[in-house]
């Protein structure tokens, strides 16, 4: 009854009154970055929510749009702003996601929205990752995060669509605001961007 009808009620209140809650916050993040990304605080892109659907993830953009004189852009850690790095530090980055978890697109709590050119890639098990809506944050970030290998974040995640429960996700909340509070597992100025995927 939780995973197929209350969580996405709490979804949907939590996201809300977040919103709500972090306006002020928001704002004021919202102008520094629109400063210092050239009048693009946001960041868009495509990714696979429950059953593969395409969707487009928003979030702050930390990282600007600078290019080398060839007309390539410079390496995730130069275009990084001093703002961006602490945007990203304090997980902030991931606030505007609430607007995806008002629309239905993703949860507060699930395996996170990978790329769409990693969909092929997935074996028969990891592919059930989508069973669920995908999440803010989920069991495989409060285990590991970014220090772990793509097949063991994999693990946690189809673990977590075969155990979801009210009492579970409660946990990795909490566990996840402790990580943020401690800033552990996040990606800083010298690793601006996870390793990419290429298959098993």
């Amino acid at each position: 009854m939780y995973k197929t009808f209350f969580k996405r009620i709490f979804d949907f209140n939590a996201a809300f009154f977040g919103l709500l809650a972090l306006s002020p916050l928001i704002l004021m993040v919202t102008v520094g970055l629109f400063f210092a990304n050239q009048g693009k605080p946001f960041f868009f892109q495509l990714r696979p929510g429950k059953n593969g659907v395409i969707f487009k993830i928003i979030k702050f953009k930390t990282m600007n749009d600078k290019k080398d004189s060839d007309g390539n852009l410079l390496t995730d850690a130069e275009r990084l702003t001093k703002i961006g790095i602490f945007v990203r530090k304090t997980s902030l980055d991931e606030i505007p996601q609430l607007l995806n978890v008002l629309k239905g697109d993703m949860s507060l709590i699930g395996p996170r929205p990978l790329l769409p050119e990693y969909l092929p890639l997935y074996d028969a098990t990891q592919n059930r990752r989508h069973e669920v809506r995908p999440g803010i944050t989920g069991w495989a970030q409060v285990n590991g995060r970014n220090a772990i290998s793509w097949n063991v974040k994999f693990r946690y995640d189809v673990w977590y669509v075969d155990h979801i429960s009210l009492l579970l996700d409660a946990k990795i909340l909490f566990l996840t605001i402790k990580k943020v509070v401690i800033r552990e597992g996040i990606n800083t100025e010298n690793t601006a961007t996870t390793e990419r995927f290429n298959g098993n």
